[in-house]
């Protein structure tokens, strides 16, 4: 937890502040990795 997101376990689970901030993180993560993989996809499929 620490080396991804900075911060540890205790401090994510205790503050929804630090939670929320992570979760939005993972979740531009996912997005941006969706893209790629579509785009690879596209080229390879074009």
């Amino acid at each position: 937890m620490y080396q991804a997101h900075g911060i540890g376990y205790e401090v994510y689970s205790r503050k929804f502040d630090e939670r929320l901030k992570v979760e939005k993180k993972r979740e531009q993560d996912y997005i941006q990795g969706q893209m790629i993989v579509a785009n690879l996809d596209r080229k390879i499929h074009s």
